[in-house]
């Protein structure tokens, strides 16, 4: 079983390494793999909010559902905007940390947000 990478622009099939780089004898393009696999992840890590639109630390997103806050009686209308929200890394999927007037500081998920 064959596991070198192909050319990515040709497609061939007999690339070669040539130091850190793989090269095709067809159309002779370089390329690193590992420069690929690098860009790959980071564009994983990307925050989306509920459109598909991009996020950033900073911008100002507005909420699309009510949603219900653990431990307390209060709620959280859909339309309210917030503003100034910072990206985290949220491993149970809370992945926007922010300050929302009349509650205070908390962790939204992005799905439930959409950009301003």
């Amino acid at each position: 079983m064959n596991t070198d990478p192909k050319c990515p622009q040709c497609g061939c099939a007999h690339a070669y390494p040539d130091g850190g780089l793989w090269i095709c004898p067809e159309c002779g393009h370089e390329w690193n793999p590992q420069a690929d696999t690098d860009a790959d992840a980071a564009a994983q890590n990307v925050v989306r909010d509920a459109n598909g639109t991009p996020l950033s630390d900073g911008d100002s997103v507005t909420v699309i559902k009510d949603l219900k806050v653990k431990g307390a009686s209060s709620v959280i209308k859909g339309g309210t905007k917030v503003r100034n929200i910072r990206l985290v890394d949220g491993t149970d999927g809370h992945n926007i940390a922010c300050k929302i007037g009349g509650i205070g500081a908390m962790n939204l998920k992005s799905e439930f947000v959409k950009k301003a």
